[in-house]
């Protein structure tokens, strides 16, 4: 008997859009055997799902949801814009995002029991699919707390309450007013779905994104011909340039550019007569590195037609 791992599991599940469980399952039935495994969730009538598994699923919407101290951000992915106006799809992306507040991570999420009161949360996705007639994909979760203080959200064209194309949660930190707080946070919040930092701060940075920049530019000065001494110091400088164009902090604010986004902060802030500081961020873009199949209508039509 071949072992059936979390990998295959995955997998499985993403080549057919049916639940963890059933996937488990269906590889426990079938020795492990993929494609042995796929066919017999679609004999088991999952074949709908399965049928659509292939289908880029790069629409959908984005959900967000803040209670207490903890905001959190949602995606389900879906193949058409139409479906984002479906209420049947919007009410399962509000029911989900709620239920994604008590959970970390998002295969805790998937395996949860589902908004609709039967099975799990990825059955349901999967009863969607079958229902709506798209391919649908769980894609990302992801939460911003704060110890005291407020989680301040925004929506970008939004659809819905709490759903948009473009989520955004912004952590805030303070011991003084709320309504403050969450007007500064919301203020960020649209600049970041304005400019998409990064990082909230330098040391955050991937390093492996640091590295390639740096290389990129090392590349670039050497061929001013400059001295080794003049291209470190010019490498350094458009690194410092680097870091204002993708860390949160010190990017000019949208809102006023002669001053950073810190600055913008901290004298806010500081008229009100409190301390604060935002300490974390969340940004979703629907479809964003999702790729897309450019279909091509006029073949696609003409197959139809059989010419």
């Amino acid at each position: 008997m071949a072992e059936i791992t979390a990998a295959l599991v995955k997998d499985l599940r993403e080549k057919t859009g049916v639940g963890m469980m059933d996937c488990k399952k269906a590889l426990t039935e079938n020795n492990g055997d993929i494609e042995a495994s796929i066919d017999w969730l679609r004999a088991k009538g999952l074949s709908k799902a399965a049928k659509k598994a292939d289908r880029a699923a790069a629409e959908g919407l984005v959900g967000v949801y803040v209670a207490g101290n903890t905001g959190v951000l949602v995606e389900l992915n879906a193949e058409t814009d139409f479906v984002s106006r479906n209420e049947q799809f919007q009410a399962a992306v509000s029911g989900i995002t709620k239920l994604a507040h008590g959970f970390d991570g998002l295969e805790a999420l998937g395996a949860a029991p589902s908004p609709a009161g039967e099975g799990t949360v990825n059955d349901y996705v999967t009863n969607l699919i079958a229902t709506i007639g798209e391919n649908m994909t769980l894609r990302r979760m992801a939460k911003v707390s704060v110890n005291q203080g407020v989680v301040a959200s925004y929506i970008h064209t939004a659809t819905g309450e709490g759903l948009g194309r473009i989520g955004v949660l912004v952590g805030v930190e303070t011991g003084g007013d709320a309504t403050v707080a969450n007007d500064i946070g919301r203020k960020v919040a649209m600049h970041i779905a304005a400019t998409a930092p990064l990082s909230l701060k330098t040391d955050d940075l991937d390093p492996a994104v640091v590295e390639r920049e740096r290389q990129v530019l090392t590349e670039q000065a050497r061929e001013s011909g400059k001295s080794d001494d003049v291209i470190a110091r010019m490498i350094e400088g458009r690194i410092r340039k680097f870091y204002e164009e993708v860390v949160l902090l010190q990017q000019p604010f949208v809102m006023n550019p002669d001053q950073t986004v810190s600055a913008f902060v901290a004298e806010t802030a500081k008229a009100a007569g409190i301390s604060a500081e935002v300490t974390g961020f969340a940004m979703f873009k629907l479809g964003d590195g999702v790729e897309k199949k450019e279909d091509d209508f006029a073949a696609e039509v003409a197959a139809l037609s059989g010419t």
